[in-house]
C-alpha cells in the first residue's frame, strides 16, 4: 500500500470517528448518572457495573450521549473514559495502537471494580469499542473480570479500502483532516499484524465471558459488515435487520438507535429487560 493511500485511510477513519462523535453532541450533558463513583449495583438484581468503550476518533461523552443515560436510567452503574488519545487532543480518542488502548481499558476496569466492589463488569462498545475489549479479554486477562461484552457496529476483521472510499464519497469527507497520528487506523486494514494476532487460534472469543455482537447490513464503515460477526457457538451474533427489518441504520446511526439500545439492554439483562419493540429508524423526515 502506498504512503499516500495510507494517509488517505488515516484521514478518512479519523473523520468517520469524529462524525460518529458529533452525532450525539446536541444531546450530550455533563452527567446523566455516568461515572458516579458512589454507585453500587443493587444486591438483588445481579447487575454489574457497565463500562462503555467508544469508537475510533470519538470520546466517551459524545459517543454515548444517548445510550449512557438510558442505561443509567434503567438502573445500571455506568462508567466510561476517553482512551487512546493522541495528536488531535484529549477529546479525540481511539487513535493509539489498540494494544495500548486495551491496556488502558484494563486499568479503567480495575478502577471501576475497586470503587464498586464488583467482582466482574460488563462492557458495551461501539465500533473500535468492540475490537479493543476483544484484545483485552483475549490477551490481557480481561476474561477473568468481564461477564458480558456487547459490541455494536463491531469490527474484528478490519474493513476494506473500497468501503471507506464509498463513505468518503457519500459524506464528502475527503481532505477534512490531515493524515497521521492514528496507529489504530492502520491496524484496521485487513491482514494487519494486529488483526492476525487478534484472530489467531480460530477467532476472538475466549471461554468465560458472554459475547454479543450487533451488526447492520447497512454498515458503510465496517465493510463487509460480516467483519463484526463472531461466528462462534459461544457467542450471539445479531444482524439488526433480522430483528427489526424497518431499521436501516448505518454505522454512525447505531450510536443513537433506539432499537440498538433495546438490544443492548436485553444483552445485559436477558430476564429483566423489556422485549424489543421495533421502530422504524432512522425516522423518515
Amino acid at each position: 500500500m502506498s504512503l499516500s493511500v495510507g494517509r488517505s485511510v488515516v484521514a478518512l477513519l479519523l473523520t468517520v470517528g469524529l462524525v460518529t462523535a458529533m452525532a450525539g453532541v446536541a444531546s450530550a450533558a455533563p452527567s446523566y448518572g455516568v461515572n458516579d463513583w458512589s454507585c453500587r449495583p443493587a444486591d438483588d438484581t445481579g447487575a454489574r457495573p457497565v463500562v462503555l468503550v467508544h469508537g475510533l476518533g470519538a470520546n466517551d461523552r459524545t459517543n454515548f450521549a444517548t445510550l449512557a443515560p438510558a442505561l443509567a436510567a434503567a438502573g445500571h452503574c455506568v462508567f466510561s473514559e476517553t482512551y487512546g488519545t493522541g495528536a488531535y487532543g484529549p477529546t479525540v480518542g481511539g487513535l493509539a495502537p489498540m494494544q495500548d488502548s486495551a491496556a488502558q481499558l484494563g486499568r479503567f476496569v480495575e478502577r471501576v471494580r475497586a470503587a464498586t466492589g464488583a467482582e466482574k463488569v460488563d462492557i458495551v462498545g461501539h465500533s473500535e469499542g468492540s475490537t479493543v475489549p476483544a484484545y483485552y479479554l483475549k490477551f490481557l486477562g480481561g476474561a477473568a473480570v468481564v461477564d458480558t461484552v456487547v459490541g455494536f457496529g463491531s469490527n474484528y476483521r478490519g474493513t476494506t479500502l473500497a468501503g471507506l472510499a464509498r463513505l468518503a464519497a457519500q459524506l464528502r469527507l475527503g481532505g477534512a483532516l490531515a493524515a497521521g497520528g492514528c496507529p489504530a487506523c492502520a491496524q484496521y486494514l485487513p491482514g494487519s499484524d494486529f488483526l492476525d494476532q487478534l484472530n489467531e487460534g480460530g477467532g476472538v472469543v475466549v471461554d468465560g465471558p458472554r459475547y454479543v455482537s450487533i451488526v447492520t447490513r447497512f454498515d458503510e464503515v465496517v465493510t463487509p459488515y460480516t467483519s463484526g460477526l463472531l461466528d462462534d457457538p459461544r457467542a450471539t451474533d445479531i444482524i439488526l435487520q433480522d430483528r427489526c427489518p424497518a431499521d436501516v441504520s448505518g454505522h454512525l446511526a447505531l450510536a443513537v438507535d433506539p432499537n440498538v439500545a433495546a438490544l443492548v439492554r436485553q444483552a445485559l439483562d436477558p430476564q429483566g429487560a423489556s422485549p424489543l419493540r421495533c421502530v422504524p429508524f432512522p425516522v423518515p423526515a
